[in-house]
């Protein structure tokens, strides 16, 4: 058996679906690989997720030690979120699902010239 804040498993695969248990969280930390980003950043870049999901979702990511909220001491309040080093070990695991991504959409769909996403890593 597996625990984690005194949740049983019984396989490490029911862990990871837990923590990652909507189509949000995998998006904002591929957002996130490639460098800190404010809230505003983060709405801007996944236009299609409400601010207040945007909200809970951040906060369910640092609970689990995925992301870093750093809070500045400034007028106006400055929050910067990160990955945590657990969060940049999915980097690795992102990657290979992107790749999987493209030969996906080149054998059943199609690719355009106008690529809406911005992270560094697209093609």
């Amino acid at each position: 058996m597996y625990y984690i804040n005194d949740k049983e498993y019984r396989c490490t695969v029911a862990v990871t679906l837990d923590i990652f248990n909507d189509r949000w969280k995998l998006g904002i930390i591929w957002h996130l690989l490639d460098g800190e980003k404010r809230f505003k950043e983060l709405h801007e870049t996944i236009s299609e997720i409400t601010q207040k999901t945007l909200t809970v979702k951040l906060k369910e990511l640092e609970e689990k030690n995925i992301i870093h909220r750093e809070v500045y001491a400034e007028v106006p309040p400055k929050v910067v979120y990160s990955l945590t080093k657990a969060g940049e070990n999915l980097r690795p695991v992102l990657e290979e699902m992107h790749k999987w991504g493209i030969d996906y959409v080149k054998e059943f769909g199609k690719i355009t010239s106008d690529n809406p996403c911005p992270n560094t890593f697209c093609d």
